[in-house]
């Protein structure tokens, strides 16, 4: 009787228990609406449940632009808000969106075959890309982009599953069409679907609802909410040649005597995983038999207007002097056989500042590339990690390139330098970061794709080049790379020069130069990136006259009435605009020509000053000689001569105003000291170029001493 007794006690419990449980699963799992809150004009938030402390904006540390955001235009709730619904259940978050018949999705991350997602099915996982859009890259940002005008944050350091309009809910308002797939007729295996779902694997999240007048403006607040674009330093902005794994000191000397003697752009060397004592795992010594002396080489790479860029991976080599100094606080696995330093903790920042400060900023070092912070899991520590911290790994992997990125940047801005540099994995909120993407991948189209997502993220990306099949690919290589956010080789592995084939040189000369005489018109582009979080390479959706939500009529094309019904049947994906007044059209290996999608409005040869078309889709032949290049109605484009080095970007530089077409012309041109943070202070000069009826007027808005130009000329281009 006492074990009968025992045994009704413990089943009393067990029943209770799970009853509580139901009880409580029950609760959670019911669907509410979640409240908003106004943090900024066009800018909600909301928590739903409890979400966890550190996020992907915790991490990024960056203040919103209050000031600038502020100022923006109040805009109504974008969505009705009993049609967001959320609830947690087993210790994940379910989030629901409405989507409209024609709404179009676009974001989530570095996508690099699609930039409409609607009908995708993913989970944003940090990782290297493999190919396939699935969710895994090397930034997965869980930031949206409405045609409808509104934009979603899922600020959660989580891999985050996301149904943008794939399933059909049993509560839907608007059903599909049932159809019987015996009979053939109109049935689909993806019938359509009004929501969009995302699962997050935590109790609680935090979402930001931003609202704009247009795509571009809901971008530009998310930008401004993340701290604002990153303003490069001028010699950022020059060619980049980064050269093979172990050349030593006179090899790399022997490299920048190559550029030299063929007169081409040079003004920064990449030095990769050679220039450590040991890499993978690496020491952040420098090796003595490769460079006995880097203090003088780099003082010599100073003289010669050429700055360092190091390759590293954060992975710390046991036979390294930080090895001990770090390992008690580096997570439960390793890298390569090295740990890995837990920098959301200040003493390993700490540490691991001090060193780059002692060993390479101290003696020259102008920035990082900071490679392998993204996958394979087969590299990269596992899920199962734990660190220091508390964190997880699955935290860890999604915000380690963000930690990189805080942690370098933090001691250049103490010295009051800019730096410029190269990442494998950023994620939401690093906007404000000055590092590029890249990866190992290397299809040319996609690249293009992956340039274009960019801007719905608050990116950069570089379509570096490293080799090709032929003269012509490579050319079209240099020609993308010399209108991108960094003008890249990337020499590691095959070696090459500029000059690798020589029947294209003169070409890729001409690109590169040409690139060098844009600097005014891209360093204002930045500049407009870092006030206004207007994004610098960006799809042409986010272009006036393209819009998205464009009504598309099942008609011929008409260049009047309907424009884009054909471009808007399929996803737009090989055209960007660079800046606010040049759109950019790559040509591929093999193309015999191409089309070129024009929004609404009248363009122009950037070249001949020509009218090309207004709303409608013109062909491009095949030429080896340029890169199409087009201008809108009343564009202005600053150029100044052609340099070799960004160091001859001085005072007195002359500067030439060109002018397209016939509308008045209006552009804000930014200049400041090319190198400290000095403008966050005020210090940098901005002037409204202003054209009309076949005269250029110039007006101060901010004036400071920060302006290089002397002589001023303007170029009508268009007769």
């Amino acid at each position: 009787m006492k074990f009968k007794g025992i045994f009704l006690l413990i089943a009393g419990i067990i029943i209770f228990s799970c009853e509580n449980r139901i009880d409580r699963l029950k609760i959670n799992s019911e669907s509410f609406n979640p409240i908003w809150g106004e943090s900024f004009p066009g800018i909600w938030e909301t928590s739903i449940n409890y979400p966890e402390e550190f996020n992907l904006l915790s991490v990024a540390d960056k203040a919103p632009r209050s000031e600038t955001l502020n100022k923006k235009m109040s805009r109504k709730f974008p969505i009705l808000t009993d049609e967001i619904t959320a609830f947690t259940q087993n210790g994940k978050t379910y989030l629901r969106f409405p989507l409209e018949k024609e709404e179009q999705i676009y974001g989530f991350g570095l996508n690099f075959k699609t930039v409409q997602q609607r009908g995708r099915i993913m989970r944003l996982h940090m990782d290297h890309y493999g190919g396939k859009d699935d969710g895994r890259t090397h930034a997965p940002v869980p930031f949206y982009v409405s045609s409808k005008g509104y934009g979603v944050l899922i600020n959660a350091a989580r891999y985050i599953d996301v149904y943008v309009g794939t399933g059909v809910r049993t509560d839907t308002k608007n059903p599909p069409k049932v159809y019987d797939r015996n009979a053939r007729d109109g049935w689909t295996s993806q019938p359509y679907s009004d929501n969009l779902e995302i699962v997050i694997p935590a109790d609680g999240v935090e979402l930001v609802l931003f609202a704009g007048e247009t795509m571009l403006d809901v971008v530009q607040r998310f930008n401004l909410y993340c701290g604002g674009g990153v303003l490069p330093p001028k010699w950022g902005l020059g060619f980049w040649q980064r050269t093979p794994t172990l050349y030593n000191t006179e090899d790399i000397q022997n490299e920048i005597n190559g550029f030299s003697d063929r007169n081409f752009p040079l003004d920064v060397v990449g030095l990769e995983p050679g220039w450590h004592s040991k890499s993978y795992p690496c020491t952040f010594e420098w090796d003595e038999t490769r460079h006995p002396n880097p203090a003088e080489f780099l003082e010599k790479m100073k003289e010669q207007g050429i700055h360092t860029n190091l390759w590293m991976n954060p992975y710390l080599s046991p036979e390294g002097i930080l090895y001990e100094k770090m390992l008690p606080y580096s997570g439960s696995h390793t890298v390569w056989n090295g740990i890995v330093p837990d920098y959301t903790l200040d003493e390993p920042r700490k540490i691991m500042q001090e060193h780059f400060q002692k060993y390479q900023l101290d003696i020259g070092v102008s920035g990082f590339k900071m490679d392998e912070v993204d996958g394979y899991d087969r590299w990269l520590w596992p899920d199962v990690a734990t660190f220091p911290s508390g964190l997880d790994g699955e935290q860890m992997r999604q915000t380690y390139g963000t930690q990189m990125m805080t942690l370098t940047d933090e001691i250049y801005r103490k010295k009051n330098e800019r730096t410029y540099g190269l990442i494998r994995a950023a994620n939401a909120g690093s906007v404000s970061y000055p590092y590029v993407i890249y990866n190992d991948y290397y299809n040319h189209k996609d690249f293009i794709t992956a340039l274009i997502n960019s801007g719905f993220s608050g990116l950069l990306w570089t379509p570096e080049v490293r080799k090709s099949s032929s003269g012509e690919e490579w050319l079209r290589r240099m020609q993308t790379t010399c209108f991108s956010p960094m003008a890249m080789i990337n020499a590691w592995a095959d070696g090459t020069k500029p000059w690798s084939y020589p029947n294209v040189y003169e070409q890729c000369q001409d690109v590169a130069f040409l690139r060098m005489q844009l600097l005014p018109y891209l360093y204002s582009t930045f500049a407009d990136y870092y006030f206004n979080g207007t994004p610098p390479f960006r799809g042409m959706n986010l272009e006036q006259g393209f819009e998205a939500n464009s009504e598309v009529i099942e008609k011929e094309l008409d260049a009047t009435e309907n424009p884009y019904a054909e471009a808007l049947k399929k996803e737009v994906k090989d055209q960007y605009m660079m800046g606010e007044n040049l759109l950019v059209a790559p040509l591929f290996n093999m193309d015999e020509g191409r089309k070129v999608i024009l929004p609404k409005g009248n363009w122009y040869d950037f070249y001949t000053g020509d009218f090309v078309g207004n709303g409608e889709i013109i062909q491009v032949e095949n030429g080896f000689e340029k890169t199409p290049l087009f201008v809108k109605d009343g564009g202005i484009i600053p150029m100044m001569p052609a340099i070799r080095q960004t160091g001859e970007w001085k005072e007195n530089t002359p500067l030439e105003i060109r002018v397209y077409g016939k509308a008045t012309g209006n552009y804000v041109m930014y200049d400041d000291d090319g190198k400290t943070f000095n403008y966050e202070k005020g210090e940098y000069s901005t002037k409204l170029l202003k054209a009309e009826n076949g005269k250029g007027i110039i007006k101060n808005l901010h004036d400071s001493e920060n302006w290089v130009y002397g002589d001023i000329s303007w170029k009508f281009i268009t007769e």
